[in-house]
């Protein structure tokens, strides 16, 4: 008998992705749709992908249904940090969701908890059935969930990520990721942690110590005396992270796990929602006799076509460094990848009387 394997596909990454790589786009109606194109584009592309390669037998979509979920209660500042989302994207979020049924694939989101703890609550009761788990995000949260039977798939870089692929990362084995993040904190997600304590201090300290209560318990123990005073102030913030990147895998389930069986995407409702949003392109990929209908306008030169070609982006996350030892983390960063790019920001484009206000890494 076939091994079953599901896969959980994190789409709020896929959206904004989508959405912060491709041109705006407008569909025949004058209804933005670049980040509907741009997603459309990566679900269908994985499902191909993995049905030459994995054939897997159960695939589904996570999303998040709000920015307000139990964390919020537990934090006021959960998240906080975070601008609204774009007003040409919000209204594309229904869509994303015609899409995501348009190809008969599950699509999951609940509100009071968020896309991970979904995609947590799947991933474990899948294992507790037997069925192997590859979960599609590069988000450093959902990296505590790998274990034998749950990897992880970052489609930008074409890399699973197994426990291996997590120590390297993190200096920590996957189940104490949340140990480490609990001290490190998250500016992201506005996460405190324990302040001045950067990711190389955290593993060491969850190293020796196993956990964020381990270290508590033995803050007496701690040598550096700024590190201790540090962490004997922080006691009660560090609980709090801890709880905080907790993830909620005990959820009950939308829909059983026989019902996220991976389905031929029907002809038709796929058809028609492409035709519906003039995405030519993919439409003539389908082979539907409708292919004729108007391709999405655009405001920059660029083709269906041609967008289609450049869903190969990379995933972005933002961090504003602000300490040394998290410059210092970058810079190993960088050298284990081989790679930097580096631009300066700046408050015009005359190089002879601008000031110097930052700068970018991208690794």
């Amino acid at each position: 008998m076939t091994q079953q394997h599901l896969y959980l596909v994190d789409g709020s990454s896929f959206i904004f992705r989508a959405y912060h790589r491709l041109p705006p786009l407008t569909d025949p109606q004058g209804m933005p749709v670049g980040a509907v194109y741009g997603f459309t584009a990566m679900l269908w592309k994985l499902i191909a992908d993995l049905n030459k390669a994995e054939a897997p037998t159960h695939l589904a979509v996570v999303l998040d249904a709000g920015s307000h979920t139990f964390r919020n209660d537990m934090y006021y500042g959960y998240k906080a940090n975070r601008p609204p989302a774009p007003e040409d994207l919000i209204p594309q979020f229904p869509l994303i969701r015609d899409a995501v049924r348009a190809f008969s694939v599950p699509c999951f989101e609940q509100a009071g908890v968020e896309a991970d703890d979904i995609i947590a609550s799947y991933a474990v009761a899948a294992r507790a059935a037997g069925m192997n788990v590859t979960i599609v995000s590069s988000d450093k949260d959902l990296m505590q969930l790998v274990e034998p039977g749950i990897n992880m798939l970052d489609t930008m870089k074409n890399q699973t990520i197994n426990r291996a692929e997590v120590i390297e990362k993190f200096g920590v084995p996957p189940e104490q990721v949340g140990e480490v993040l609990a001290l490190m904190g998250d500016t992201a997600d506005n996460i405190p942690g324990v302040k001045g304590v950067g990711p190389k201090t955290a593993a060491e300290l969850i190293s020796e110590y196993g956990s964020v209560e381990g270290v508590i318990a033995n803050i007496e123990a701690i040598r550096k005396p700024k590190l201790k005073e540090t962490l004997a102030a922080s006691v009660e913030m560090a609980r709090l992270s801890r709880e905080l990147v907790r993830l909620k895998d005990d959820l009950p389930l939308p829909a059983p796990l026989d019902e996220l069986t991976l389905k031929e995407p029907p002809h038709e409702p796929l058809a028609a929602f492409l035709k519906k949003h003039g995405f030519r392109a993919m439409l003539a990929k389908l082979g539907s006799s409708g292919s004729n209908g108007p391709a999405p306008n655009t405001h920059r030169p660029s083709t269906a076509a041609a967008v289609e070609d450049e869903i190969a982006f990379t995933h972005a996350d933002y961090e504003t460094v602000t300490t040394l030892e998290r410059l210092d983390w970058w810079i190993a960063e960088a050298t284990r990848l081989g790679a930097v790019a580096v631009d300066t920001e700046t408050t015009g484009t005359d190089q002879m009387r601008c000031d110097l206000v930052g700068i970018s890494l991208s690794v």
